[in-house]
């Protein structure tokens, strides 16, 4: 599965782990389907509360009108236009999800009331000079194996 950031995505997401700092951040990605497991982010969410050093808690609530405005953009056609899934920072550590990313994830995909037939999480951190955006993106099923994604430019 492909994931593809266009420039006004990646640059919010600078700015956003510039203002955040040592703390992590985090929100939902929308997007749209574009081609055989091809998705184009279109609109991501930044949560009002940033986290800690170490970690960062969904605030589902937060989630909601987001979604709703969203959908009404793209005349509710989930089959084109949909939620795609999570991102937040790994500023200080590997990117790769933790064993709490892994639950929460799973809890997504899971949820009989979402319905999801996947979910991304796309992990995130500048790089050392503090401009550059480095990411991951890991893909969850119902039932199967995470596996990893990969991300390109929408340029």
């Amino acid at each position: 599965m492909q994931l593809i950031i266009p420039p006004k995505i990646k640059v919010r997401l600078v700015e956003t782990l510039v203002q955040a700092g040592q703390r992590e951040v985090g929100g939902i990605l929308m997007g749209e389907h574009i081609g055989p497991d091809t998705f184009l982010v279109k609109e991501l969410t930044i949560q009002s509360k940033m986290g800690t050093f170490a970690s960062f808690i969904r605030i589902a609530t937060e989630i909601l009108s987001p979604l709703r405005a969203f959908f009404d953009r793209t005349n509710h056609d989930y089959t084109r236009f949909n939620y795609l899934g999570e991102w937040h920072s790994h500023h200080s550590f590997a990117l790769s999800p933790s064993e709490r990313d892994h639950l929460t994830m799973h809890d997504i995909v899971t949820d009989p009331q979402i319905k999801a037939n996947f979910v991304v999480l796309l992990l995130v951190r500048l790089t050392d000079n503090g401009q550059q955006l480095e990411g991951s993106v890991t893909v969850y099923q119902p039932n199967k194996t995470p596996f990893k994604g990969s991300i390109s430019r929408g340029d």
